[in-house]
């Protein structure tokens, strides 16, 4: 997981920082993006190894759009919550739309934003921001796409409601 998620993010970023500083002496400059994850902002979303891969990254980011930040370059990350697609899931295991359908049921009912979910989509568009001129002065940030999931937690107001 550390090669997959922290080496692969950094050897990504030390191949196109070399394509985009010599871009800057044209106008240029570049945006490196990098995915992270919401567990960078609240603790027991993912295992041990999971969560200490995506807090690298969100240091990797934060160093390099301080370094490369002269040569025109932005660095962000984009952090989803869980997504829930088909596909391989725990253990190796296929999930089936019966089975997705159920964790989203979960999660639009204990997510801040009640009766939604998370998309691909959402991710993709938050994705998109920060890679776009549109987000041309942002540079170290982590984007939570996470519907202010690590924002709030619900344990008190549910504790303090009556009946």
């Amino acid at each position: 997981m550390i090669g997959v998620n922290l080496v692969g993010a950094f050897l990504g970023a030390k191949h196109a920082a070399r394509v985009m500083i010599p871009m800057k002496r044209g106008g240029g400059g570049g945006s490196v993006l990098f995915t992270a994850s919401a567990c960078t902002a609240i603790g027991g979303l993912g295992s041990h190894c999971y969560a200490m891969t995506k807090y690298g990254i969100v240091g990797l980011a934060r160093n390099l759009a301080s370094e490369l930040g002269r040569h025109g370059v932005r660095v962000n990350c984009v952090s989803p919550s869980g997504v829930v697609t088909t596909g391989v899931g725990g253990g190796g295991r296929v999930k089936s739309e019966a089975e997705v359908a159920e964790v989203e049921a979960f999660f639009s009912e204990v997510g801040n934003l009640k009766g939604r979910n998370l998309t691909v989509d959402d991710v993709a568009r938050a994705a998109l921001f920060l890679a776009s001129d549109e987000a041309r002065y942002v540079s170290g940030v982590n984007l939570l796409v996470d519907g202010g999931f690590s924002t709030v937690n619900p344990s008190m107001l549910n504790a303090m409601q009556i009946g």
